[in-house]
């Protein structure tokens, strides 16, 4: 609302609330604080799960700060920023969506002391930017370099990052199948290293063990053959890939058949017989033993590919079929007239197999496939999900290392030398800018600080034992052992991390948190009502009484 000599002007619409200035900024970083503090807790192998339940009553149980922040419904719009700067890391990196968010919470609460002592935020903004700059040349500096592809360094990388995920107890075996993995689907592109995670089928499967969890070296499809009478192992398959029905195609325009005895319909009948055995000895000649279908396939035809011993499976996706291909060389076949010799893939052994309830097919021992499955085991659909979560996480942070080749230390370590190196540079800057850059530098060690809060140690003194080892030339990987409470050095403990991984939280969480630091005006308009509700119903009938009285004046 404006005064214009006196009579009030009515700018925006009513019911649009105004937040301004300082309140407006408070209101902003307080929001980004709450949603720090609520996935902070879940940091590090020490960290505790939570249970979401939604507005349906299903349960998740994890400690994956992208997934928490995914299933809470977050309505505060500087908060909503914050689970974007999770979901970016997920996407990115495919880990450390925790440290990020926490980084952004605690980047936020330095920026609130720095505006209590008069400094404008966008003095705060560009000392941040700085910050960042730095912080991730630093990163380049002190990164260490893996030597080809070093499955030891591997290994520890996967294991690091499912040490604070809920398997725990079957970590060793699920770091050695995200390695296989993912060696198994690295490609080389235009000279650069590619490992495309998407290859990698995970398949959840309630029963049993974590550990019976298995890397099949080919496809398993979530699907059953489809009839009784065709064979259920078939041994050094060979493998047809058809994206078309094998059924007779009714057709498409309005058609009229006139039938007038029953010889006709018995000639109509045994015509469609023999297009469908046609198709069967079509796919037969080519000498497939399996067919793979991503359309229908007739029950007639059924028949005759069974008399022919070919197991067939219809209705597969389109992704499964364009991963089989990866795995046995098959081409896929957009009509039957196009399938040859030439379009069949291999595989030592393709069987149905029997899972609780469910028939899965497993295509294995794939000469060198391109594409793998993971089948993974658990005794409850909630510790499958989180398995499928923590086997996600440690698929990604190998694909990065295998891709970039740097690796830091964990634990903290990082983030404290990045904070030490911060301040030394903060010096050089100086003015009111070197402040914003020795927050940047506190708030990233709020990483160690987290993590011996959540191990149940003194923070404090921690943190003090870990500037005093980095403040030697000797301990730029020392970091918090969450499990003994002191500091160690994390690569003599083999916790190591991507490069990636810690870039991708400094430089995200630094954005979000410079992106809330600018706004200073908050214009939210009225919320709409639910429809159906009392209140809308009544906001419809105004605006057609509105109509009405429109009507009259004309």
């Amino acid at each position: 609302m404006a005064q214009l000599s006196g009579t009030p002007v009515l700018i925006l619409k009513e019911g649009t609330t105004r937040t301004r200035g300082r309140s407006a900024q408070y209101n902003n970083i307080m929001a980004g604080i709450v949603i720090a503090d609520a996935v902070k807790s879940t940091l590090g192998p020490r960290g505790m799960d939570k249970m979401l339940v939604d507005s349906l009553g299903d349960v998740t149980i994890t400690n994956d700060g992208a997934s928490i922040l995914k299933e809470i419904d977050v309505q505060h719009p500087a908060a909503k920023m914050l689970v974007e700067v999770a979901k970016s890391q997920d996407q990115e990196t495919g880990d450390g969506t925790t440290t990020s968010v926490v980084i952004a919470g605690e980047l936020l609460k330095r920026a609130q002391e720095l505006l209590d002592q008069k400094i404008h935020p966008t003095i705060i903004v560009s000392g941040y930017q700085k910050a960042a700059e730095h912080a991730t040349k630093v990163l380049d500096e002190i990164a260490l370099r893996m030597d080809g592809r070093d499955k030891k360094v591997l290994r520890d990388i996967a294991m690091t990052s499912m040490n604070s995920k809920s398997i725990v107890g079957a970590k060793e075996h699920f770091a050695d199948i995200a390695v296989e993995a993912v060696l198994q689907v690295v490609e080389e592109v235009d000279g650069k290293v590619k490992a495309d995670v998407d290859m990698i089928e995970v398949i959840k499967k309630q029963g049993k063990s974590l550990t019976e969890t298995e890397l099949v070296k080919g496809m398993v499809i979530d699907k059953e053959v489809v009839h009784p009478a065709m064979p259920r192992v078939i041994e050094d398959a060979k493998i047809a890939l058809v994206n078309a029905p094998i059924e007779v195609e009714k057709t498409e325009f309005d058609a009229e058949i006139k039938i007038e005895t029953p010889d006709q319909i018995k000639a109509f009948l045994d015509e469609e017989e023999r297009m469908l055995r046609d198709m069967a000895e079509k796919i037969a000649a080519t000498g497939a033993t399996v067919l793979i279908c991503q359309k229908g396939i007739d029950d007639v035809a059924q028949h005759y590919l069974a008399k022919q011993g070919i197991m067939a499976v219809r209705r597969a996706k389109k992704s499964t079929l364009e991963k089989l291909a990866k795995a046995t060389g098959a081409k896929i076949a957009s009509s039957l007239d196009e399938l040859s010799a030439d379009y069949l893939g291999t595989a030592g052994l393709v069987e149905e197999v029997k899972i609780g309830d469910d028939k899965l097919v497993y295509v294995r021992n794939c000469k060198d496939p391109k594409a793998v499955s993971i089948v993974i085991r658990g005794g409850t659909e909630h510790v499958v999900d989180e398995a499928d979560r923590a086997l996600h996480d440690a698929l990604c942070v190998v694909r990065n290392v295998i891709e970039d080749g740097t690796y830091v230390a964990g634990g903290g370590a990082a983030e404290a030398e990045i904070a030490r190196r911060l301040e030394e540079y903060a010096t050089q800057v100086g003015g009111r800018e070197q402040l914003a850059i020795e927050a940047f530098a506190e708030a990233l060690r709020v990483v160690p600080k987290t993590l011996a809060e959540n191990g149940g140690h003194d923070p404090i003194d921690i943190i003090a034992d870990l500037n005093k080892e980095h403040a030697k030339e000797t301990g730029i990987w020392y970091g918090v052992d969450v499990h003994r409470g002191r500091v160690v050095d994390m690569l003599k403990s083999a916790v190591i991390e991507p490069a990636r991984v810690k870039k991708q939280a400094i430089l995200s969480a630094a954005e979000a948190a410079q992106m809330i630091l600018r706004i200073d005006d908050v214009i939210a308009a009225k919320a709409s009502p639910p429809p159906g509700s009392e209140e809308g119903e009544r906001g419809g009938m105004g605006g057609m009484g509105g109509m009405g009285g429109m009507g009259g004046m004309m």
